[in-house]
């Protein structure tokens, strides 16, 4: 990826959006490009690299927020079906889940950063033409969500944006502590 690709929205490919949505799509390419922007300059292994007590690299982080960008877009189109039961997930499913977070034999950089920005895409236009952001769905199974809540398509996106953020921030300390490199300041 060049400098350029990091640091072009992937809202500037997006439909055109208005009001709350071109507001909301506005915060979730902010949020995207900073992620995108800690991996400038990387190579595959860099990407891939452990920097910090925990288990993320900053390749990781991108194939986690991906991942999860999709399943809740899937969310807002088909309803908690597309994201299966986490309260009857094994071990071996866990440990699946877990790849997610790792630069796998096979994963590039380049190849990573594309399906994020194909998912960016699918989701920027999803946002972009829904008929109306007050539709919601039960959320799925999981111990981490209140039995019975209904997330609408807002409160969903409104999701997207909060964990793209978070990992953001996460990826800056990786990268930080990589090669003291910084998004900011």
């Amino acid at each position: 990826m060049t400098a350029d690709e990091l640091t072009t929205p992937e809202s500037a490919e997006a439909p055109a959006a208005t009001g709350e949505r071109a507001d909301l799509l506005e915060v979730l390419a902010k949020h995207r490009h900073f992620l995108r922007f800690t991996t400038r300059d990387l190579t595959d292994e860099q990407a891939g690299l452990r920097t910090t007590a925990g288990e993320l690299c900053l390749g990781g982080l991108i194939k986690h927020v991906t991942s999860a960008e999709r399943n809740w877009a899937d969310f807002i189109l088909n309803g908690p079906s597309v994201m299966g039961d986490f309260t009857a997930m094994t071990e071996a499913d866990w440990a699946r889940r877990t790849d997610e977070f790792r630069m796998l034999p096979g994963d590039t950089l380049a190849g990573v950063l594309a399906d994020y920005a194909d998912v960016a895409r699918r989701t920027d236009e999803l946002v972009a033409g829904l008929p109306d952001l007050d539709t919601s769905w039960p959320l799925p199974k999981a111990p981490w969500f209140e039995p019975s809540a209904r997330w609408s398509a807002r409160r969903t996106l409104l999701h997207i944006i909060a964990e793209t953020a978070q990992h953001a921030g996460h990826a800056d300390i990786i990268r930080e502590s990589l090669d003291g490199a910084k998004s900011m300041g």
